[in-house]
């Protein structure tokens, strides 16, 4: 144990002889009984002077301090939100050139049913001059045109009489016979859209288009889109069914035995089929051009919308080089031991960046 006295360390033994192997070992590995007659007192620990040196000695101190770390997740996040950004951008203009491509099939079917339309008519205007076309008869007259000798009269007339007795045959008849095809009434459109279709289609300035576009929204030109497009199919699901039934009586009256009073009923069912081929086509053409300015409408919003995210993925990235800047120059100040004025430059170069990119995503 040790000796209060002397500060050295005594070893107890069992006699007044040397101390034997077997304690010898207890001393070299710990498990021999030691004594301290002293009173226990505690260890401090005192820190080199350099090491108190390097740490934060008031509130600014350890904001500086930690300036590195938050720059760094500012700078992570500003990264991610500019690589957000400019994901939209792409994402939008590659979905205005599918809108830009729809846009050219209904161009392409307006102008192929406007050129229908004239074909039709110059091909009556033939007709007119050369055969002088009446308008067609109604389905009593025309019960009398096949001969009392021709085998097939009686089978003729049953399948004219059960023609005229559909819904689509009386509404072939009625076309045929004078009555001209109508539109069916649109739904009211917007004025903003209204205007912006009337922008477009006289060819304005861009700038004068955007200013429009700027004040509709998205949903508003979906919607009115969605209307326009229910309206051409549901023109396309009435006129099928008469478009056949005026085929099916043109192969009935072309079915007759050839006189006089046949031809001419060929010649009027002819006419009347053109004329109301061209009123229908040039129906069918509005409600296609309806739809294409839309799709242009839609074009233009979509590159708008592109632009703006590329333009806030540009600010974000700004942001982001403005946080790795103050993480650069906090890192410096660091190694430099120059905290006072290096890390004020990286602190401001930090608030810079958070209050550009707050910004950006508010206002951009």
């Amino acid at each position: 144990m040790p000796d209060p006295e002397s500060g050295t360390l005594r070893i107890r033994s069992d006699g007044d002889g040397p101390i034997d192997a077997s304690t010898s070992a207890e001393v070299l590995t710990g498990h021999a009984n030691w004594e301290d007659d002293t009173d226990q007192t505690d260890m401090k620990i005192s820190i080199p002077d350099t090491l108190k040196a390097d740490l934060p000695q008031n509130f600014w101190a350890k904001i500086f301090a930690a300036t590195p770390i938050v720059m760094t997740v500012i700078a992570t996040m500003l990264a991610g939100l500019s690589t957000s950004e400019m994901t939209r951008a792409q994402y939008d203009r590659s979905l205005a050139a599918q809108e830009q491509s729809k846009a050219g099939d209904q161009w392409a079917y307006f102008q192929a049913k406007r050129m229908r339309e004239t074909v039709h008519r110059d091909t009556l205007l033939v007709l007119d001059l050369q055969d002088q076309p009446q308008p067609l008869a109604d389905p009593t007259s025309l019960r009398t045109l096949p001969p009392a000798s021709w085998t097939g009269a009686q089978a003729w007339v049953r399948s004219l009489d059960q023609l005229a007795g559909t819904q689509s045959g009386k509404a072939a008849f009625g076309y045929l016979c004078g009555k001209s095809p109508s539109a069916t009434p649109a739904a009211a459109l917007d004025p903003r859209i209204q205007q912006a279709e009337t922008a477009v289609e006289k060819s304005a300035p861009e700038s004068s288009i955007t200013k429009i576009l700027m004040t509709v929204p998205d949903t508003t030109i979906a919607a009115a889109l969605g209307r326009a497009r229910d309206r051409v199919q549901q023109a396309d699901t009435v006129s099928k069914p008469v478009g056949r039934a005026i085929d099916r009586l043109g192969a009935l009256l072309g079915s007759l035995p050839p006189n006089e009073a046949t031809h001419a009923a060929r010649v009027d069912f002819e006419a009347a089929r053109l004329r109301y081929l061209a009123d229908h086509y040039v129906i069918e053409a509005a409600d296609n051009q309806r739809v294409a300015l839309l799709l242009e409408l839609q074009v233009r919003k979509g590159n708008l919308s592109a632009e703006r995210h590329h333009e806030r993925s540009q600010q974000f990235f700004v942001g982001m080089l403005a946080a790795q800047v103050a993480v650069i120059v906090s890192t410096f100040a660091m190694a430099a031991r120059q905290k006072s004025l290096l890390w004020g430059i990286a602190a401001a170069a930090g608030v810079i960046a958070l209050i550009l990119s707050a910004y950006v995503y508010v206002y951009v």
